[in-house]
Parts: structure tokens; sequence; C-alpha cells
């Protein structure tokens, strides 16, 4: 956000990382508030709701980041967004794990973030960068609302997670043992 707040939007650098700063600071005080919204209402409302506001809500407000002319708006701004965002980063560890069995967990969570992280994450910058020597910049806001909107298929196909037992001894079985 701070590459793009300076490099898009023009912010002066000291500018663009006081927005960060503030902005991080504040999303940290949010999570332990998003996870505890959670056990009373449910993982995948959260999850929903983070798929719809992101699916909806990426293009118009990185569209509207652009145009920053001021620390105020570009704050509100990133931090409309990471409140959408909280609804996946508060909880997204405890739904991966809850998902699983604990005979399988470790492979069940760590294969498939891994191997979306290496396609997503780690390319994330070339392709915006891409779209902005292309000149078509918006055209990676279009890419993270595609994103979100796969993502939000899953959450509303997906289980509840939020009453799952962790492990075999939790569901009344026998905890296997080591061979």
């Amino acid at each position: 956000m701070t590459k793009y707040l300076s490099n898009t939007a023009g912010l002066s650098k000291s500018d663009a990382t006081l927005v960060g700063f503030l902005a991080l600071t504040i999303f940290c005080l949010l999570q332990p508030l998003a996870g505890a919204l959670s056990d009373r209402v449910g993982r995948r409302p959260l999850l929903i709701t983070f798929g719809v506001g992101s699916m909806l809500g990426t293009v118009p407000i990185m569209t509207a980041l652009a145009g920053v002319t001021t620390v105020g708006a570009a704050l509100a701004l990133s931090l409309t967004a990471l409140v959408i965002v909280t609804g996946y980063t508060s909880i997204n560890a405890c739904v991966k794990a809850e998902l699983f069995p604990t005979h399988v967990r470790a492979l069940g969570v760590a294969l498939p973030y891994a191997i979306a992280n290496a396609l997503f994450g780690g390319t994330a910058e070339y392709v915006a960068l891409w779209f902005k020597n292309a000149g078509a910049e918006s055209g990676f806001y279009w890419y993270v609302a595609g994103c979100a909107a796969v993502s939000l298929v899953v959450y509303t196909t997906m289980r509840e997670t939020r009453d799952a037992a962790l492990s075999r001894s939790e569901r009344g079985g026998d905890i296997p043992q080591p061979a």
C-alpha cells in the first residue's frame, strides 16, 4: 500500500508510510475483536462478508485510492479495505485447522496454503506491475476482485467450522499412537 500510495496516488513517501503505519496499527487491534465475533456468529459469516466486500469493494476502493490527495482520505480508504480483509485475516488460521482432522492437518493446511501463496501472493506485485506497465493498472483491481469471487464460492459452499472438534479425542475417538 505504501508503494501504491506513493507511486500511483502521488503521496510523499513519508505520508504514505504514515498512512500504512496508522492503518496497520488499527488493523492489528481489530483482529481479536473479529475473532471474538466469529466465536459468536460463526466463521462462515465473516468469510462470506470478506468475500462479498472484497469482490465488490476492491475496484472502487483502489480506484479512489489512486486519486487521494490527503493523508486522511488515504487512511479512511485504507482502513475500509483492511476492515473488509479482517473478516479473513482474523480467523483464517482457525478455519484451516478446523477443516482438517489432526492426523492430516499439517498436510491439509500447508500444501494448499503454500501453492496458493506461491501462485497468487508471490506473483501479486509482478501482476500489478505488469498491468501498470501495460497502461491498465485498474486491470489488477479486477484481477483481485475475481480472486475474491472465487474465494466467495468456496466460503458459501464450505461447512461451518466454529464448533468443529479439533482432535479424535474431542470427538470421542481414540488418538492414534505413533508406530
